[in-house]
């Protein structure tokens, strides 16, 4: 089934490992057989693989978009993958952690790459989570000590 992509003017996009850029009109564009896409937004860096859920998605993405390197990522991927379920105790977000691991093992990796963004929001969830009473030492504390 083709894929269709809507591109926005100087929107950047990874097709089979090369990196191009629209032009600076919209544009769509029309893949008529199986290719490794990630849009611009999709993209991680090494640098921006910096909190546990990241480091995942991360080794995943090289997988999809590099497969001559893929054991490298593999095991990176299960090392990365095992710290942060060994970190947690959440039923859903372990069931999410299983569920991309299958995912890779089937070689979906761009359903991996989806799934993974979920752990983003589990995530983020904690990371913002300051219990009740507990100073965030936001400027709003420091006025009412």
């Amino acid at each position: 089934m083709p894929l269709k992509l809507s591109l926005k003017p100087g929107e950047k996009f990874v097709l089979n490992g090369a990196v191009l850029v629209n032009g600076d009109r919209r544009s769509s564009l029309v893949v008529q057989n199986t290719a490794a896409i990630l849009r611009e937004r999709d993209i991680m860096q090494m640098e921006d693989a910096n909190t546990p859920a990241r480091r995942i998605y991360f080794p995943v993405m090289m997988m999809y978009l590099d497969s001559e390197n893929h054991d490298e990522f593999y095991n990176e991927f299960v090392l990365r993958m095992s710290e942060f379920m060994n970190a947690i105790k959440d039923p859903s977000a372990l069931a999410l952690c299983v569920h991309i691991s299958k995912e890779v093992m089937a070689s979906q990796y761009y359903k991996a790459l989806v799934t993974c963004k979920k752990l983003f929001d589990y995530e983020q969830e904690r990371l913002n989570y300051v219990p009740e009473g507990v100073s965030d030492g936001s400027v709003e504390d420091r006025n009412t000590a």
